[in-house]
C-alpha cells in the first residue's frame, strides 16, 4: 500500500524559505511521477510541481519558477521541496501525491495522482 507523509511546514516571514518533506512507503522511484500541490482556503488545490521516474526532470508551476526547487533523496524514500522567496500568497496546506498509473502525463495534474498525503500548513505571514 501506498502512504505518504509530509512534513516541514510551519510559519515564515516574507522572505523566507521552508523545506517540505514527503516520505513515501518505497522507494520513490517506483512511482510514476511525485508531485507537490497546495491549497489555499477558499481555493481549488492545484499543483506546484512533480519529479518524474523516467528521466527525472522536474516540473514547475509558473508560481514556483526561480523560487521552488524539487528534489529527490533515494536513501531516504523522499521527494523534498525547497521553497524560497516566500509570499503571503504561497499559504497553503501543501500536499504530495504519487502517480502509479501514469496518468499524470509526468506533469502536476489534480486529476493524474491516486495516492496523497495528508498535507502540511504553510503559512507566510510577518
Amino acid at each position: 500500500q501506498v502512504q505518504l507523509v509530509e512534513s516541514g511546514g510551519g510559519l515564515v516571514q516574507p522572505g523566507g524559505s521552508l523545506r517540505l518533506s514527503c516520505a513515501a512507503s518505497k522507494s520513490t522511484l517506483d512511482y510514476y511521477a511525485i508531485g507537490w500541490f497546495r491549497q489555499a482556503p477558499g481555493k481549488e488545490r492545484e499543483g506546484v510541481s512533480c519529479l518524474n521516474s523516467r528521466d527525472g526532470r522536474p516540473y514547475y508551476a509558473d508560481s514556483a519558477k526561480g523560487r521552488f526547487t524539487i528534489f529527490r533523496d533515494n536513501a531516504n524514500n523522499t521527494v523534498n521541496l525547497q521553497m524560497n522567496q516566500l509570499k503571503p500568497e504561497d499559504t497553503a496546506v501543501y500536499y504530495c501525491a504519487a502517480d502509479t498509473n501514469r496518468r499524470s502525463s509526468y506533469l502536476p495534474r489534480v486529476d493524474g495522482y491516486d495516492y496523497w498525503g495528508q498535507g502540511t500548513q504553510v503559512t507566510v505571514s510577518s
